[in-house]
């Protein structure tokens, strides 16, 4: 797996070296930033901005690319356990998704369930979600209504985002709590929303429609803490 970009570059480096393959440089580091690069035992390959390009496939890389092993999911099972879940329904924008982990693993959230796809770019996502992903176990599971099923029998509270909710403000959150946020444009199903303990929303204080999804991940998140 590629990844470049300074910030998801110095991430790794910082708190997961072992997973390095192969590092690639497009010009000169300062002496303790490389001696870091040098300190994993990695190879270390120059290359020109051209190879640099189509190695980032024309991404904004700033001159910091490397190889790291695969990105996987962890099974679901082992997300049961945890007290503080976010399941994102049908979300497919790796942008959006990549924001959300960033803000869910800041503020607590525990594990993210990625539900209602077959699959996901999770290269994209460790690049848009500054590497924060390797640290937020993330599952995938396809069957959005078994899943809420299941938390349900483990104990968890089910809330859903939707615009039609109760003001997350004024509401007493469960200690084993999942929050449901569905994509911009279409939502949570309402299938889904009927077998949802409550839905919940960020009142707003002027009118206006939405959210983008990420921004009301993050405030929701905040309210539930």
């Amino acid at each position: 797996m590629i990844v470049y970009g300074k910030q998801v570059f110095l991430h790794i480096l910082k708190k997961h070296p072992k997973m390095i393959e192969e590092v690639y440089l497009t010009k000169d580091v300062d002496k303790k930033l490389f001696s870091q690069v040098v300190k994993t035992g990695k190879k270390i390959v120059r290359l020109d901005f051209i190879k640099a390009q189509s190695l980032a496939r024309g991404g904004n890389h700033q001159g910091f690319l490397m190889k790291i092993s695969d990105v996987g999911y962890v099974p679901f099972e082992l997300l049961k356990k945890e007290t503080f879940l976010l399941v994102l329904v049908g979300l497919t924008d790796v942008g959006n998704i990549g924001a959300i982990v960033r803000s869910a693993y800041a503020l607590g959230v525990q594990g993210i369930v990625l539900s209602g796809v077959k699959t996901m770019n999770l290269e994209g996502v460790v690049r848009s979600s500054t590497g924060a992903i390797l640290d937020m176990p993330m599952a995938l599971v396809s069957d959005t209504a078994t899943l809420i099923n299941e938390l349900k029998q483990r104990g968890f509270k089910i809330y859903a985002a939707d615009m039609d909710g109760e003001d997350a403000r004024e509401i007493t959150f469960a200690d084993k709590k999942v929050l449901l946020l569905g994509s911009e444009g279409m939502g949570i199903p309402k299938r889904i929303l009927k077998s949802c303990d409550t839905t919940i929303k960020v009142a707003m204080e002027r009118e206006f429609d939405s959210l983008n999804v990420s921004a009301a991940a993050a405030i929701l998140c905040d309210r539930m803490r």
